[in-house]
């Protein structure tokens, strides 16, 4: 009797984010040309997870640094901070209107929109780009 766990079968979509990862270490220059080309093929032809896992396991970040740098990722982080950005102007509008109705001598409506800036500030610091391709790269030191 196996004692060793299920392999865990891989997606077409967990299969792309790989293939992803790949190009962009290739773009960098951290896999020549011939090494990528071969990791991209195994990538494709991966049945299990595992297979996946260590097509990345040498490049920095597990290759996620390389893609957040690719210029997609910088337009998908740029469209996602001007929806931050608006949301927290509508609402800085609303709570400004509700703070005029209210009567009150207090801009209270300070207090939630610093934090919400605050927010908006670290999004843009961070990037906060989160790759859905996550499974074996957990850093567990």
């Amino acid at each position: 009797m196996e004692t060793t766990p299920a392999r865990l079968r891989t997606s077409d979509t967990e299969r792309e984010q790989v293939a992803e990862i790949l190009r962009a270490a290739m773009a960098e220059g951290r896999l020549d040309m011939v090494e990528g080309e071969e990791r991209l093929a195994s990538a494709y032809a991966a049945k299990y997870r595992d297979e996946l896992t260590s097509l990345t396991a040498d490049l920095p970040g597990g290759g996620r640094h390389a893609l957040a740098r690719t210029p997609q990722a910088r337009a998908a982080t740029r469209r996602s901070l001007r929806r931050h950005a608006s949301f927290i102007m509508i609402l800085a509008g609303v709570l400004t209107g509700l703070w005029i109705i209210s009567g009150s001598g207090f801009f209270w409506p300070a207090i939630p929109l610093t934090f919400l800036v605050v927010g908006l500030v670290k999004h843009a610091a961070h990037g906060r780009w989160r790759p859905e391709y996550t499974f074996g790269h957990h850093h567990r030191h």
